[in-house]
């Protein structure tokens, strides 16, 4: 029988991080840089620590754990996530990954098992970008794919910058972003959508992600009384941006692999007798396939120049672009080979959310699995895994580990 990992330290780490954060009212919030998110910090290097890893942290606030045993070398396998939280959230996302990868690391010292390779847990800074932009920051400023400098000048609404925020809390680190460039990157995730649970399967080896196009959208009409003025002599922003949320919708719809969502939408004046003269809204379209992406993204530009010929003013900015990745197809064999070896069923999947894993694919071969979300909720309190799960994803992620790490039972164990 293939040995796993210790079930009780990683779910009693997984509750123990899930209360770090919360508020009077319980709940949790863990944003970037925030003295929650250094509480949480702190409580995993003391558990990178205690395994005896070397702690090493960049300049954008990633934490590494690393172990090097005795004949390790070259490029590391590195198995990462984040621990920063949405507002009000749930306890697996990131954190899950993040502390799976320090039982993979336990179990394979417990068990005498040697690397040919150093092994790395990786927490990434930023993940979700709910205090500042971009998501997913701290990996891609890690892959060369935004400017350190940019990143910690970066701006949450009370103008407080990522950096000042960083030094707060203590951990701006030393090391140079990139200073480790892994051999393969891995990431077990909680999946955050029903695919898994709906097909009653307890592993997906992800192939693939979708592209992500984030835009915010600014419509001027023209303020008037709401009573006085008749309907066809209105410019009324707020009704284009209905229509605008319409098309998005019945657009994507249309699409094969296309999804798209507004997520915020604000009225200017605000006030229930006056016609809108300004409406911003977000637009965040996805889809697995660049081409569709981008017909998506020209056909809401059509759609925005018809409302300007109709004279409406519009103003558009990009908020984020990330192309669609295609996982490397060997590592993702490797996960199906895995579950078949545990006799757990396992699927070819599609994340539909952005991860640290889509930014670490631009420099080193990488793969993502899956476990089950409970009615796919997530960023979300009642977000949920059950147990067996949890420990059968993190098995999966030891066994991979395992093949890439090219691990010998050491004759000194």
């Amino acid at each position: 029988m293939t040995s796993g990992i210790e079930r009780a330290p990683l779910l009693t780490r997984l509750r123990e991080l899930g209360d770090t954060g919360r508020d009077s009212a319980g709940r949790l919030s863990r944003v970037a840089g925030s003295d929650a998110d250094r509480a949480g910090r702190d409580l995993l290097c003391k558990w990178l620590s205690a395994a005896g890893l070397r702690i090493a942290i960049d300049k954008i606030g990633n934490i590494y754990g690393i172990w090097e045993p005795p004949g390790a070398s070259g490029a590391p396998v590195m198995i990462g996530s984040h621990i920063d939280t949405v507002i009000d959230a749930g306890v697996y996302d990131g954190c899950y990954g993040v502390l799976a990868g320090l039982s993979v690391i336990e179990a394979l010292q417990a068990d005498g098992r040697r690397p040919s390779r150093p092994i790395v847990v990786a927490a990434f800074t930023n993940e979700e970008g709910v205090r500042f932009a971009p998501d997913m920051m701290g990996s891609l400023v890690a892959a060369g794919g935004l400017d350190l400098d940019a990143a910690l000048r970066s701006q949450d609404a009370a103008g407080v910058t990522l950096g000042d925020a960083l030094a707060s809390i203590g951990y701006a680190g030393q090391e140079q972003p990139g200073f480790l460039t892994p051999h393969v990157y891995l990431e077990l995730h909680v999946e955050q959508g029903p695919v898994l649970e709906a097909s009653g399967l307890p592993i997906g080896a992800v192939e693939n992600l979708q592209g992500i196009s984030w835009q915010r959208i600014a419509i001027t009409g023209m303020a008037n009384h709401a009573g006085t003025t008749p309907m066809t002599m209105r410019r009324d922003a707020g009704i284009a941006a209905a229509r605008v949320m319409a098309f998005v919708d019945q657009q994507a719809r249309a699409t094969s692999g296309g999804v798209a969502t507004v997520g915020t939408l604000t009225l200017a004046p605000g006030a229930i007798n006056v016609i809108p003269a300004e409406a911003r809204f977000t637009v965040d379209m996805r889809n697995p396939d660049e081409t569709l992406l981008k017909q998506q993204e020209d056909g809401l530009s059509a759609f925005l120049d018809g409302l300007r010929a109709e004279g409406f003013t519009i103003t558009t900015e990009s908020l984020a672009r990330f192309q669609p990745v295609a996982f490397d197809p060997g590592i993702a064999a490797m996960v199906e080979a895995a579950a078949a070896a545990r006799q757990l069923g396992c699927r070819r999947m599609t994340s539909g959310a952005g991860h640290d894993a889509q930014m670490m694919a631009r420099i080193a071969p990488s793969a993502m699995i899956f476990v089950p979300s409970k009615g796919g909720i997530s960023h979300n309190p009642m977000e949920f895994t059950a147990e067996s799960d949890l420990i059968a994803g993190a098995d999966i992620l030891l066994d991979v580990v395992r093949r890439l790490g090219e691990c010998t039972q050491s004759t000194t164990a």
